[in-house]
């Protein structure tokens, strides 16, 4: 049995993996595994990813424009690794609501949190 919140999403295998990302997509998942097992931070990609939208919607919509962790991702389901790490830092380690300011979410990624 798993000992994290994530067992519906890995324990039963409910990932199906496409044969041309498969080797990109295991090491996602065997990173997110990892960092979760070991208390890990955010992998530094996702990071910079986070601050790269939020600063280009505050950009175009001003610092009151509120986002998603979805925002960060395209619409097919291509990393369900990292859509998964995106979703433990924003909902269980922060207990943040579905939607945020972007301002707040860019400083919390920048700070370090």
């Amino acid at each position: 049995m798993c000992p994290v919140d994530w067992t519906d999403f890995i324990c039963h295998k409910k990932i199906e993996f496409t044969e041309e990302r498969k080797a990109d997509q295991l090491s996602s998942l065997l990173f997110f595994a990892l960092s979760k097992f070991f208390g890990g931070d955010m992998r530094e990609a996702l990071r910079q990813k986070i601050i790269q939208v939020c600063t280009a919607k505050i950009e175009k919509k001003g610092p009151g424009v509120g986002l998603s962790f979805y925002a960060f991702f395209a619409n097919k389901n291509d990393d369900p690794a990292l859509l998964m790490e995106a979703a433990q830092w924003w909902i269980m380690t922060h207990k943040l609501d579905h939607f945020e300011k972007a301002l707040k979410i860019r400083e919390m990624v920048e700070a370090g949190k």
